[in-house]
């Protein structure tokens, strides 16, 4: 017991303390806690009758874990800037708010379509966030910084700017991961940037196509069934549940499904709807 207590007190006082990363540390430990922990809690919500499961107003409105998790990252964020230098005050703020940044980020795909996509296909996007996160977090725990050097303000500011550049570059080919790891690892950008975009993305839209067919043509190849992408599925079912759809399909289904799912479906429902309408003159056009 004293050695494990003594090891784990000379990583903390070397690795975390020493360097200045309590913060980070905390905030990404809590951060992946609970994540896991509301991710949980939502499968056996769904797989389970005897899992309290979501949170419902008498008036009916399912309040999303997005919403506790907004609220404690705005509380604990605004006195993080107070008690900066006051310990243990400011580390209880560092958990407090990867407490928050867990509960919002396992919900992060319904703040993008703005409705409830958890468990469909659109909902993949929540895993991904949570792993970009955490893999970010962990990057600058390890201290990786591109823009430590001593050369000068212009330097920094040039270094900046291309890794930026790079960055979105990789977004419009649709390589996340590329983008996001290099924005504190530049040459990955750099890398991504000049790799083949993919066919469905925006910058294969805008510069492969009938401008560039032959290009076109190779980035659907290359992306028609990749590897990659079938281990990328089997990660994101393994730690964030296969989809509705799937477990339909395997003869399984959910055994509860919430009311702002249903409507979710309808919408989508409508939205699908309203784009035939939309081909259909087009076509008459």
């Amino acid at each position: 017991m004293m050695t494990t207590a003594s090891v784990f007190s000379d990583f903390w006082n070397g690795q975390i303390a020493e360097p200045g990363r309590e913060g980070i540390f905390l905030l990404l430990v809590a951060f992946l806690a609970s994540f896991l922990f509301i991710r949980t809690s939502a499968r056996l919500g769904r797989s389970t009758t005897w899992w309290p499961g979501s949170v419902v107003t008498d008036g009916g409105v399912h309040l999303h874990h997005l919403v506790w998790g907004i609220c404690l990252m705005m509380a604990s964020g605004t006195l993080a800037f107070t008690l900066r230098d006051e310990t243990p005050w400011f580390e209880l703020c560092a958990v407090a708010f990867g407490i928050g940044m867990g509960l919002t980020i396992d919900e992060f795909a319904l703040w993008v379509y703005l409705s409830d996509v958890y468990w469909a296909k659109q909902g993949r996007a929540s895993i991904d966030a949570a792993l970009y996160a955490a893999a970010l977090m962990s990057l600058l725990l390890l201290g990786i910084n591109p823009f430590d050097f001593d050369q000068g303000a212009w330097a920094i500011v040039l270094t900046a700017l291309s890794t930026l550049f790079f960055s979105l570059v990789c977004f419009a080919k649709e390589r996340v991961t590329h983008g996001l790891v290099g924005l504190l690892v530049p040459l990955i950008s750099l890398i991504g940037a000049v790799r083949l975009a993919k066919p469905t993305s925006l910058w294969a839209r805008k510069f492969y196509g009938e401008r560039r067919p032959a290009k076109q043509a190779r980035a659907e190849a290359r992306y028609a069934d990749r590897r990659t992408d079938r281990l990328k599925t089997t990660l994101r079912n393994a730690v964030g549940g296969k989809t509705n759809a799937a477990l339909v399909a395997e003869g399984k289904g959910p055994k509860r499904v919430s009311a702002s799912e249903l409507e979710a479906k309808q919408s989508d429902a409508q939205i699908e709807a309203a784009r035939e309408v939309r081909a259909r003159a087009d076509r008459i056009a």
